[in-house]
């Protein structure tokens, strides 16, 4: 009985409200820490338009931000397990410019 006890203790509720079940689309994410916590960036860079914005910030703990790391890894090497390696093209830099600049 203390078993299935635990067990009901353990789970957690989710709800996922419509709006946020359609998702992001995100090409580039930046990723920026402090010693408390850390920014995840996402935002959607389209061909020959030069200004984007952020379009979501995820902010972790370090030991979250870790989590989701080991998270991610284990399901692309699943991913690369059934659909063959993912190739990383090789792509210019992008010269990024975030938030307002100093001027005299």
């Amino acid at each position: 009985m203390a078993d299935s006890k635990k067990k009901k203790q353990r789970q957690i509720n989710i709800e996922l409200d419509e709006s946020i079940a359609q998702g992001i689309y995100s090409n580039l994410a930046i990723i920026n820490h402090s010693v408390s916590e850390f920014v995840v960036d996402f935002i959607t860079i389209m061909p020959g338009i030069p200004k984007s914005k952020v379009k979501s910030r995820i902010i972790l703990t370090p030991q979250h931000a870790k989590r989701f790391l080991k998270a991610l890894s284990d399901n692309v090497k699943r991913f690369e397990n059934t659909h063959g390696e993912i190739k990383d093209y090789e792509q210019p830099p992008i010269p990024l410019n975030f938030g307002p600049t100093g001027e005299a």
